[in-house]
């Protein structure tokens, strides 16, 4: 699907969808903890459905009570001796560790780019902890074999948080304790989110004061069933509140300062950057100023990088921001698409230093872009475009539905022209 965005102001109220990575956790959570657990005010996004289908695999009952209830009938009893996860890098490293708890071999597919992505990061970990593995050379497919032992083991954290949170949700259910060390850990927030997820559904997990390079998870826990409301997406509203910034105001409600999603690290960049902001208790406005260029080190929050790169190629003058190394293995190579692609909008952004981007304020000319079947960074090209005297053509925009399946209707709804 081609989508075709151009210039109009932005000024209104909306609320992005739920967390699809809370969601994702109490989805892992529910399958685990044996009885019915009830999860609230849920967005059926692709990643979130290819979730459903993984617990449905491993044994869950799901039943849809609503369109944004769901419960859940946990028990890991397999039906199937493969999973699917979509091109969901969260399920797949959320998933192999679950599904390395059974005595069966499971084999691990994927979709898309996901194919592409690396896995090696799990392998040799999965083998200590007693797990055969059979692997693709480091890609999807994975066969595992459990059960998993627990034990004493060090994983290098310094790729991505998500195998760290597959690993901390199912090693409660491991035979016996686990102390994990943690290499260079990154993405701090979202590990402290998988915390507090356990926490949600009776679990305790207990990490060295003061990092997170060492956590200590006992063995031959269980979980309990839980009734959750699955908080608002910071990343989408992150997308919605720099419109408001660069081209309006916006009013995004159901969302809290308060939340452990990494990317509320949204509102630093816009007050450095000079966007009018103001914070309430579950809502955020952002109106928009004149913007000046800011340094922000995203490494924490990699998935900002495209709703900053918007707010940067809006702004006067240069910013940088910090964090790059973390964006390879995404959807798409992140840094690389979004150089492509901007410059495509006559933006000038540099990665030619190690971990920076440097992008050059200016106006956004008329072009056709490509998404790379990246959600973020259709979203992203999407309100660069509201600054567009001609036309931003979108290919391939149908990829938000990975995350955020309304999206374009939400921003029609608010786009005054």
């Amino acid at each position: 699907m081609d989508k075709s965005v151009s210039a109009g102001s932005i000024r209104g109220t909306i609320a992005p969808p739920s967390s699809k990575s809370y969601a994702q956790r109490a989805i892992a959570l529910a399958l685990l903890a044996e009885g019915r657990s009830i999860l609230r005010n849920i967005e059926f996004c692709k990643d979130t459905r290819s979730a459903l289908k993984c617990i449905e695999a491993l044994g869950a009952k799901v039943e849809y009570i609503d369109d944004s209830t769901i419960a859940i009938e946990g028990g890991l009893k397999p039906q199937s001796n493969t999973l699917n996860v979509g091109e969901s890098g969260l399920a797949t490293r959320l998933f192999t560790p679950i599904a390395s708890l059974n005595p069966t071999p499971i084999t691990i597919e994927g979709e898309g780019t996901l194919l592409y992505r690396p896995m090696t990061m799990m392998i040799e970990p999965l083998r200590q902890l007693g797990v055969q593995v059979r692997d693709g050379g480091g890609f999807l497919p994975i066969e595992v074999q459990g059960p998993m032992h627990g034990g004493d083991i060090t994983v290098d954290g310094s790729v991505s948080s998500q195998f760290i949170t597959g690993l901390l949700l199912a090693l409660p259910l491991a035979q016996e304790d686990t102390t994990l060390h943690v290499t260079s850990p990154v993405s701090i927030p979202y590990i402290d989110m998988t915390i507090e997820t356990a926490r949600l559904f009776g679990v305790e997990i207990m990490h060295n004061e003061g990092d997170y390079t060492q956590f200590f998870i006992e063995g031959r826990q269980q979980y309990t069933p839980a009734d959750i409301s699955i908080e608002g997406d910071w990343s989408g509203a992150a997308t919605l509140l720099v419109a408001g910034a660069i081209a309006g105001e916006v009013t995004v409600k159901n969302i809290s300062t308060l939340s452990k999603q990494a990317d509320t690290a949204i509102c630093r960049a816009l007050e450095r950057a000079g966007a009018g902001l103001i914070i309430e208790q579950n809502s955020i406005t952002v109106s928009k100023r004149k913007l000046r260029g800011f340094e922000f080190d995203a490494t924490n929050a990699p998935d900002l990088f495209p709703a900053l790169a918007a707010l940067a190629a809006a702004a006067e003058g240069e910013s940088v921001i910090i964090g790059t190394d973390r964006l390879r293995h995404k959807e798409s190579d992140r840094a690389e698409t979004i150089c492509r692609e901007y410059e495509k909008l006559g933006i000038e952004v540099d990665i030619s230093e190690k971990n920076i981007m440097r992008i050059q304020g200016g106006e956004i000319l008329p072009a056709t872009t490509f998404s790379h079947n990246d959600h973020r960074i259709a979203m992203s090209i999407a309100i660069s475009a509201l600054r567009c005297q001609g036309e931003v053509v979108i290919e391939n925009a149908e990829c938000v539905e990975k995350s955020y399946p309304t999206f374009f209707e939400d921003l029609e709804s608010i786009i005054v022209r």
